[in-house]
């Protein structure tokens, strides 16, 4: 693992393994309960402030290392506040892809590629396992309910880039002919940019930008696979992610 003065000791990766996954599933368990146990109207306001807290962070480390230290805090703190108040899809996205890549940069310092290769499998697992049996649909469809959907939203009509979530009831459609919105969960971003920080951190930015080029040509696998086999069906974008970083972390080791 790498230690924050920047040494890297070497440590198996179980030793990191174990704990990280223990977390996020036993999160994703508990996030699955608390939606199907309390009503959503109960669960909005305080879900909503803390996806605002986690977007204003990620708005400070993405601008605090270039930015005086005030306008750092005032960005952060404007970007929170505007999407608390009116998120606009354009505005969720931005905000969104600063925190999760923000979440990958910094904890993708504290860990080795290959452990951070070794969640991205295990979460592709799940991930597969998830869509198969809906349990990840059901759960978008509640967050979004209440306007606290983690994942990005991309609307096929351009003119709704604008639109304001709030006003939008339903966002999550199974069936393709009826969907008005492309969603890809925020995990497909923040775990590919984990790995690739970590590589970063660990061998350079040469082969850090293997791994990030390999991990967006998964990216499009995705939806190449959703378009010409699956006719726009719901499916797991970690697999074909992973399966691709995977190559890149073994070209370059």
């Amino acid at each position: 693992m790498t230690l924050p003065d920047g040494e890297i000791i070497e440590v198996p990766a179980h030793s990191a393994l174990g704990p990280i996954l223990i977390y996020i599933f036993t999160a994703a368990a508990v996030l699955g309960l608390t939606l199907s146990k309390i009503p959503l109207t109960a669960l909005k306001v305080l879900l909503r402030l803390l996806f605002a807290l986690l977007f204003s962070w990620g708005a400070f480390i993405a601008t605090v290392f270039y930015l005086p230290l005030p306008l750092a805090v005032a960005i952060a703190i404007v970007f929170g506040t505007l999407w608390f108040v009116i998120p606009l899809i354009w505005l969720h996205n931005l905000v969104l892809i600063l925190a999760v890549s923000s979440l990958g940069a910094v904890f993708g310092r504290f860990i080795t590629p290959w452990t951070a290769m070794a969640i991205i499998l295990a979460l592709a697992i799940y991930d597969f396992l998830a869509v198969r049996f809906r349990y990840m649909l059901w759960m978008a469809d509640r967050l979004s309910q209440i306007n606290a959907l983690p994942a990005l939203i991309i609307p096929k009509n351009n003119s709704e880039w604008n639109f304001n979530l709030k006003k939008r009831e339903k966002i999550i459609e199974v069936d393709p002919a009826e969907r008005e919105y492309s969603i890809l969960g925020g995990g497909d971003i923040a775990f590919p940019c984990l790995l690739t920080a970590s590589v970063y951190f660990a061998q350079g930015w040469k082969p850090a930008a293997i791994i990030a080029v390999l991990g967006l040509l998964g990216l499009v696998s995705v939806y190449a696979i959703q378009a010409i086999f699956l006719k726009g069906k719901p499916m797991p974008a970690l697999p074909p992610i992973a399966a691709f970083t995977l190559v890149g972390l073994l070209i370059i080791s």
